[in-house]
């Protein structure tokens, strides 16, 4: 007979702890979850437990098989509904109905030791079958690629299916999402090499534009910087010769002036001869004055003067279209003369 000690008195177990005892699965060795299972030998199981044991024994063995009883080692054989083939034990799952309604309603007439704790139902995290709500999901229809329950291919949807233990079709696709994982990783990694490769490329994309803009800005000011020593050098011509021009021009306007002055005294010389009124006189100052003026009157006739056109300055003018032509075609790459004379050919044409 089985004791219990409380402190220093040793007493027999009560009549409920004997009931639990009674209730409890040899399997999960914890109260019976419905529904309750008798085996040929009189022995209880929960069905699930039952189940579990069956597919332990018979993994791939769906017409039928056997198994031993945990208790008396009883050879159990069952047919093709395995498990579900087994009878109900309504009186157990009657008695653990009544024995839970005792515990909560804080019953127990068979005992008067209030520090009993009542033995509590199996708390099952298992997934259940959805048309058969006490079944568990133990097997895998592989032809409808889902998990489903036992009495699901003996009686339900599933029974003309193709079904595997879900214990290996578990290990199969978990071991598939790991592979597709580790791919996936892998994946991963060589798209973060390419966003790094990526990120590589832009900033050597910035920084070669930062110097090719440098480069061509170095190029346009020493183009500015020909252009002006070259203006410079072509204003420097125009300059000279208008200097000499100028300077020509002003010289020939002052001996202009110098023999007009000259002229003019020797009208007013030969104006006052006219005036006098002694003949004698006027023979005497007329003869020098006559030959004086007239050679005056014919040096002014073959006095020097500019050449025609001697004021003009066309022959300054720049042509510049055939040099516009090839900044207007001035691109990245043209480093051939030839381009250039083709654009002083297009520009001719």
């Amino acid at each position: 007979m089985d004791v219990q000690r409380t402190g220093s008195v040793v007493r027999p177990p009560s009549p409920m702890e004997s009931l639990e005892k009674q209730l409890s699965c040899p399997i999960c060795l914890e109260m019976f979850t419905k529904p309750v299972v008798i085996l040929p030998c009189q022995h209880n199981l929960c069905r699930g437990c039952a189940s579990d044991l069956y597919d332990s024994r018979n993994p791939y063995r769906f017409s039928g098989g056997v198994f031993r009883c945990p208790t008396c080692r009883f050879e159990v054989v069952l047919d093709r509904h395995g498990v579900h083939g087994l009878q109900r034990n309504l009186l157990v799952e009657n008695i653990i109905d009544i024995y839970k309604q005792q515990q909560e309603g804080g019953g127990g007439s068979g005992s008067s030791d209030s520090t009993e704790t009542p033995l509590k139902p199996k708390d099952s995290k298992e997934p259940m079958c959805q048309e058969h709500e006490e079944e568990k999901i133990n097997i895998y229809c592989v032809t409808c690629q889902m998990p489903t329950c036992s009495m699901c291919k003996v009686f339900g949807q599933h029974k003309d299916c193709e079904v595997s233990p879900l214990a290996s079709v578990y290990q199969v696709q978990k071991g598939e999402l790991s592979n597709a994982i580790d791919a996936l990783v892998a994946g991963n990694g060589r798209l973060q090499a390419l966003l790094n490769q990526m990120e590589d490329a832009c900033r050597a994309v910035q920084d070669n534009a930062q110097r090719a803009k440098q480069s061509l800005g170095e190029r346009f000011d020493l183009l500015y910087a020909v252009l002006e020593e070259r203006k410079g050098m072509l204003l420097e011509q125009i300059g000279k010769e208008q200097d000499e021009k100028v300077t020509a021009l002003r010289a020939l306007a002052q001996r202009y002036g110098e023999r007009l002055q000259a002229g003019s005294e020797l009208t007013d010389t030969a104006v006052q001869a006219l005036e006098q009124s002694g003949a004698a006189e006027f023979l005497l100052a007329s003869k020098g004055l006559i030959t004086q003026t007239k050679d005056t009157a014919k040096s002014s006739l073959g006095e020097e003067r500019p050449e025609p056109g001697f004021e003009k300055m066309d022959h300054f003018t720049l042509s510049t279209e055939h040099v516009e032509v090839v900044l207007a075609k001035m691109d990245f790459g043209m480093v051939d003369d030839d381009e250039f004379e083709d654009a002083e050919g297009d520009e001719e044409e």
